[in-house]
């Protein structure tokens, strides 16, 4: 493995396999056939926004999509153009020499466009404009080759202004048989005009079951709390993945134990919370903390508007906690509103370097003060 195999690439999820790597897409079944329909009738749009929640398995669906594309020759024209039986699945064996390409990521009808790393050997938070421009010379090299040429934009959410405008350019005027797939979490950030040329495949949250036959065939190892992860994850895979690599089921309790001490608050706990947050490579443990009280003051907020804590909880104890410091839609909105401003402050915090143990215990007394109201 050479140095820059072992970055951590920005399409991959901490703990997951690479979506290229991934054989089977569970719970989008709708999404697949749409796109085959498109496909066998011969109205392939050059582009499609792949949209949904994170970690649902958007960019497992646009690898399939590749992988399809690239080892499904182009019809012929002439006498027999109509011979080929239309496609019934994306589903391509991974003994075809196509699979073992893009496995290697050797495949030349592919690129796949995602975050770079800068000359200081760090990985930007945007795609910029000449990760964008390096497409022209993939289109020049493959253009004598008469086949497919297919792009991946993993994510679309992540180009700047100078990117996004390069990358329209080319939706405007697409390369003979080419496809851009691009993935998007959050579409409304996009720019309206590549919205409007791009057809969208819209995939929604996994089942319970679904997620479960995702996360075995990812190799994760299921907790006993299932019900508890099912909870929290909300569906995405990815998720479910960062949850258990990170241990988020027993944070996410304590989290919950903490917050059940109020408003007295048990301070013991609260100050042994912020120094895991604070423990030296902890980062991603510490951007997970801030999502799981995100989480939970959503659920807070929730069960205080409709008057019930959502099922099944998400960590033992939780719906008695809620039902007590959330009991009416009054008390929702103020946990609402402290959503907001939390929310708020942590990126502040984070943005000023603040250190991360004096952010927890911001926020856990800024909680404190909302229980005690």
């Amino acid at each position: 493995m050479s140095d820059t195999d072992a970055l951590p690439r920005a399409d991959q999820a901490p703990g997951a396999p690479h979506p290229r790597e991934t054989q089977h897409l569970f719970g989008h079944d709708s999404a697949e056939h749409e796109f085959l329909s498109a496909f066998n009738s011969d109205r392939l749009h050059h582009g499609w926004l792949l949209t949904g929640p994170q970690g649902v398995g958007k960019a497992t669906l646009a690898w399939r999509i590749a992988r399809f594309l690239l080892a499904t020759p182009p019809a012929e024209d002439g006498l027999f153009a109509d011979a080929t039986a239309p496609a019934a699945t994306l589903d391509i064996s991974p003994d075809h020499p196509v699979s073992h390409r893009i496995q290697a990521l050797a495949e030349p009808g592919l690129a796949p466009l995602t975050r770079s790393y800068n000359d200081r050997g760090k990985l930007r938070d945007q795609i910029v404009v000449d990760d964008v421009r390096k497409l022209h010379r993939f289109f020049g090299l493959s253009a004598t080759d008469g086949g497919r040429r297919v792009v991946i934009v993993d994510s679309a959410d992540d180009m700047n202004i100078s990117a996004a405008n390069a990358l329209l350019k080319m939706l405007e005027e697409p390369p003979a048989r080419t496809t851009l797939l691009l993935i998007s979490h959050q579409p409304s950030r996009l720019l309206p005009t590549i919205r409007s040329r791009c057809r969208t495949l819209r995939l929604g949250a996994l089942s319970p079951d679904d997620m479960q036959a995702a996360l075995h065939q990812a190799g994760a190892e299921l907790p006993e709390q299932i019900n508890h992860l099912n909870a929290l994850a909300a569906g995405s895979v990815g998720s479910a993945m960062r949850l258990l690599s990170l241990g988020g089921l027993d944070l996410y309790q304590e989290l919950v134990q903490i917050i059940a001490s109020m408003p007295r608050l048990d301070r013991t706990r609260a100050l042994k919370l912020a120094e895991t947050a604070a423990a030296r490579g902890g980062a991603d443990r510490f951007e997970l903390l801030l999502t799981l009280v995100e989480t939970c003051l959503a659920r807070m907020a929730r069960c205080g508007a409709i008057g019930a804590p959502a099922a099944p909880e998400a960590a033992q104890g939780e719906a008695e906690m809620m039902q007590r410091l959330a009991p009416h839609p009054h008390k929702g909105r103020a946990w609402a509103d402290l959503a907001t401003e939390i929310s708020a402050r942590a990126r502040h915090g984070q943005a000023v370097n603040l250190d991360p143990a004096a952010l927890v215990l911001d926020t856990i007394f800024k909680m404190q003060e909302t229980a005690a109201r």
